[in-house]
């Protein structure tokens, strides 16, 4: 087996969406945790592997490979023969629309926003700003039921077996089903919600995001 280890941060979205890939897939890996918060992403030798210091990094047999999606379409093509993509060249664009969503807008609503306010500043003792909450919910749900209308499957996204836009997307449900705005933002996205009763099951999200 190839020497492979994950860079990041354990508790980020993107990186979860690469341990979920590889745990699904079968693939032992090391995983070295890159602080985001204490500059560990900072670091000269950090840098050397991401130019821009953001997480995950993906470092195979003196390879290194960075930027989310370069790295899902890596691990899926090498270690588990493409089958997180549907064969199919509509369903496999539509997955691809769906990850583009989730980074483009849904990402910054839900995480930055309705992640930090509600489950990171009070922790840390800091005041909720409320306004920023308030303003982050439409643009979370209208991201969701964009995901609602394109996603077709049952009981994943796109059928029986899951695919890389499942991966992107539960690590941010495991976030923001955890705030007071989850029933608003999924309101009109039953098909998620019913998702989201099924893949928080799974073994590798219990896991990797547990």
């Amino acid at each position: 087996m190839a020497n492979i280890t994950l860079y990041g941060t354990p508790i980020s979205t993107y990186v979860r969406t690469a341990r979920l890939l590889l745990a699904e897939a079968n693939v032992d890996y090391g995983l070295k945790d890159i602080g985001i918060f204490n500059g560990d992403n900072k670091t000269d030798s950090y840098l050397s592997k991401h130019p821009f210091g953001k997480i995950p990094t993906l470092e195979i047999e003196g390879d290194t490979l960075y930027e989310i999606n370069a790295i899902t379409y890596f691990i899926n093509e090498k270690f588990a023969a493409g089958k997180f993509a549907p064969a199919d060249l509509m369903t496999r664009s539509h997955m691809y629309q769906i990850i583009s969503i989730v980074s483009s807008y849904l990402y910054s609503p839900a995480v930055s926003v309705l992640t930090i306010e509600n489950l990171v500043k009070p922790g840390q003792g800091k005041e909720i700003d409320q306004q920023a909450v308030e303003s982050a919910i439409a643009p979370t749900q209208k991201a969701l039921n964009a995901i609602e209308d394109i996603a077709t499957g049952n009981p994943y996204l796109f059928g029986s077996g899951l695919t890389i836009a499942d991966f992107y997307l539960i690590p941010i449900f495991v976030y923001l089903s955890k705030t007071p705005q989850f029933e608003a933002v999924t309101a009109n996205a039953p098909k998620l919600k019913d998702w989201w009763n099924k893949v928080q099951t799974l073994d590798s999200v219990k896991e990797v995001c547990g």
